[in-house]
C-alpha cells in the first residue's frame, strides 16, 4: 500500500537474537521505528542509546528517514577494543 514503510528492527546478543517487524506511515524515523518495536519491553534489561543505532550497519540517530525495507539496529557496545586487540594478537603471533 502507497504511503507505508515496512520496516524490522533488530537487536542480537551472542546467544540470541530479536527482530520485530513494523509497518509505519511514509516519512517515518527511526524513533517511530523504535517505537513501534518497543524493543526494550521484549528484551530484559535493554536500553536503547541514541548513539548506539545503525541502519543496515551504517549509523543511524533517532531523526534518520526510513526507507521501505530498511532494517534498524540497535547496537550494544564493543567489548574490547578493535585495535588493541589486533595488536594483542600480532604480538601473540610474533612469538611462535
Amino acid at each position: 500500500m502507497a504511503g507505508e514503510l515496512r520496516v524490522e528492527v533488530a537487536y542480537a546478543l551472542p546467544d540470541r537474537c530479536w527482530r520485530v517487524a513494523v509497518v509505519l506511515p511514509a516519512g517515518a524515523r527511526v524513533a517511530d521505528a523504535l517505537a513501534a518495536a518497543d524493543l526494550p519491553r521484549k528484551v530484559p534489561g535493554l536500553v536503547v542509546a541514541p548513539d548506539m543505532l545503525a541502519i543496515f550497519g551504517r549509523t543511524a540517530t533517532p531523526e534518520s528517514l526510513l526507507h521501505d525495507g530498511d532494517r534498524v539496529e540497535v547496537l550494544r557496545p564493543l567489548r574490547a577494543d578493535p585495535k588493541q586487540a589486533r595488536r594483542e594478537r600480532a604480538k601473540t603471533a610474533g612469538r611462535n
